[in-house]
């Protein structure tokens, strides 16, 4: 597995990671997936408070714990629920946040956490105090280092220019491109990129055939079938996820992707795509010109 640095951390990490979130429900085989997972030489593991109200953080807890001082655990805080009711509101307070953190800890059975990034953000959140108290978890040694998880430019820009975080979580992928315009800035920084969502909820893999009436991000359902068979043609000795996952990877700025596995199958397909050789420039370029870079449209610096 080719290894790399989670931003301007410098914590090593295996380049591709293991996203949490669409672990099986079932304990003891999500248990089994993440322990594979380190076996295959994945380090990076994300989740987050929210993921099943605590539970996702509790398993990667349990699976990891004997090898915790081997892996890089990744979660995020910000949206609050109630444990055994339905939903969420976003609550950045660091009144909230001091708490959340403690909760976290525990269930992931650690005294510390890797990376710890804000899941989400606006720009009506407590800035100064945010990052304040970011800054003091690490003094403690509670966290490594943080992140954000945002789609949101105009909250990007502003963490990059008044903050120490490490890393931005980021949709990315073959299908959704418009990350692409701020990556110079972002890496202008020392910020690393971390790819989520490199298989378009599974549109790039060719496990899945659209309706007339799917779509994603303005793509529609030839454009979506189009999609996998064309990885194929550019990289027929890989299979079209394992492109798609190196097709996000390709990108200076982005120093992980971290795809989720909801079978081992899927574990095993994606890690591979870690130790195989990256897509050269040309296919890099003809999969660019099949499907172009869209932008944001809202929440843009003023």
């Amino acid at each position: 597995m080719r290894t790399s640095r989670l931003g301007r951390s410098g914590i090593a990490i295996s380049e591709v990671g293991l996203g949490c979130m669409t672990l099986p429900t079932d304990r003891s085989e999500a248990i089994r997936i993440i322990r594979e997972a380190v076996d295959f030489g994945i380090t990076l593991f994300d989740t987050a408070d929210l993921y099943g109200q605590g539970l996702n953080e509790e398993i990667v807890g349990e699976a990891l714990a004997p090898v915790r001082q081997r892996v890089v655990i990744a979660t995020k805080v910000g949206n609050r629920f109630e444990p055994g009711k339905p939903g969420w509101t976003w609550d950045p307070s660091p009144a909230y946040i001091e708490r959340a953190i403690e909760a976290s800890l525990r269930r992931l059975r650690t005294d510390y956490i890797d990376l710890y990034q804000l899941h989400g953000g606006t720009m009506d959140d407590p800035f100064d105090d945010l990052v304040d108290l970011m800054e003091r978890f690490v003094e403690k040694g509670v966290i490594r280092a943080y992140g954000i998880s945002s789609i949101r430019p105009n909250v990007i820009r502003r963490y990059l220019n008044g903050s120490n975080i490490a890393t931005v979580m980021m949709r990315y992928s073959l299908l959704d491109r418009r990350p692409e315009e701020w990556f110079p800035e972002i890496e202008a920084k020392g910020v690393g990129v971390i790819s989520r969502g490199p298989v378009a909820n599974g549109w790039l893999t060719g496990s899945k055939v659209p309706t007339p009436d799917d779509a994603y991000l303005g793509y529609g359902a030839a454009d979506l079938a189009r999609a996998p068979q064309l990885l194929k043609e550019v990289a027929p000795d890989r299979t079209p996820a394992q492109a798609a996952i190196q097709f996000s990877l390709a990108p200076s700025a982005v120093c992980c992707a971290i795809p989720g596995a909801s079978r081992m199958e899927q574990l095993r397909e994606n890690a591979q795509a870690g130790k195989l050789a990256p897509l050269s420039t040309a296919q890099l370029e003809r999969l660019r010109e099949a499907y172009p870079a869209k932008v944001y449209t809202e929440h843009r610096p003023a």
